[in-house]
């Protein structure tokens, strides 16, 4: 009995592996992704400018790193004593300006960097509402509590996501001709919006996303659908009923790799994920010559692991 509908998935055409060097940019699934990739020990950089939610502000720090942008403008503000910026997340808030725009910079030559190096970039679009900010017209990556009325809100069309999807692709092959670039859609529920509204949202995104894929260096990732058709049960969210749960996070960064991993990288990644649980063990009796003998077994493996990559440290 079949109980289940599976996506059709194939080995992408370029996978990466522990040599490679990749960055993640969009919304909060890409940092659930990130996260994977970073505790088994490949070489990623996730969202430098934290979460970004819709085209208009990847494309902006995109082109703000291409540009070298100098952030004494605009985009940087104070409120309760905070600096806050409109195009970073509010875990870049500082306590001075100062403290901002240095900040800034780090991220931006980081994010420069990463495109610079990076074979593969995943974009995740999380939404299309906008929020744009009526003195400035910056469609803000974060309000940051700003109060509502100096905001217009509005959806995308589908027509101005293509056209940002398509100036994101030309800036990174502008700084990094040979990087693979793959969008997806974030499978969280944006319902602040509306349940309706977060509906034509994801429309709109993936009716966009698909316009700008070209087969060859431009690809798309399912995340959203790996949710919505194979993992379509409550069962699978978190107890907000919004985002996925561990256990669909876990499934669709199978499906990841399924895709995007070589089978080597596969292989390399197992024994990381062995010393990572056996460095998280707490032993009964840390004195046993037992344990002894097992650390001096993880010390091994650590050794023969960073012989072949050199990067990777526990």
């Amino acid at each position: 009995m079949k109980l289940q509908t599976n996506i059709p998935l194939q080995p992408a055409p370029s996978p990466f592996g522990y040599e490679n060097k990749v960055l993640l940019l969009g919304s909060c699934f890409a940092e659930n992704i990130g996260d994977k990739l970073t505790y088994h020990k490949f070489q990623s950089i996730v969202n430098p400018y934290g979460i970004l939610f819709h085209p208009l502000a990847i494309e902006r720090v995109l082109q703000d790193a291409y540009n070298d942008e100098n952030y004494k403008g605009e985009t940087i503000f104070e409120l309760d004593g905070i600096w806050k910026s409109f195009i970073a997340h509010s875990r870049l808030n500082s306590n001075t300006k100062g403290a901002m725009i240095d900040k800034l910079k780090e991220v931006q030559s980081q994010l420069k960097n990463a495109l610079q190096e990076a074979s593969h970039i995943f974009i995740t679009l999380g939404t299309t509402w906008v929020y744009q900010h009526k003195e400035t017209s910056i469609a803000v990556a974060n309000c940051h509590k700003v109060p509502q009325k100096e905001f217009i809100k509005g959806l995308l069309p589908i027509e101005e996501i293509v056209a940002s999807l398509k100036r994101q692709c030309t800036i990174i092959k502008n700084i990094n001709p040979h990087a693979q670039i793959t969008f997806t859609v974030s499978p969280v529920r944006h319902l602040k919006d509306g349940f309706v509204e977060n509906t034509r949202s994801k429309a709109h995104l993936i009716s966009a996303v698909h316009q700008v894929l070209d087969g060859k260096q431009i690809h798309y990732f399912p995340a959203y659908e790996l949710m919505m058709d194979e993992l379509r049960d409550y069962r699978f969210y978190a107890t907000d009923m919004l985002h996925p749960s561990q256990q669909a996070i876990d499934y669709i960064w199978e499906k990841f790799l399924e895709v995007y991993a070589f089978a080597k990288a596969k292989k390399t990644l197992k024994e990381v994920q062995i010393i990572q649980q056996g460095l998280a063990h707490r032993p009964f009796n840390p004195e046993s010559k037992q344990h002894k003998e097992f650390l001096g077994g993880l010390e091994k493996r650590i050794a023969i692991l960073r012989q072949e990559f050199s990067h990777i440290t526990f």
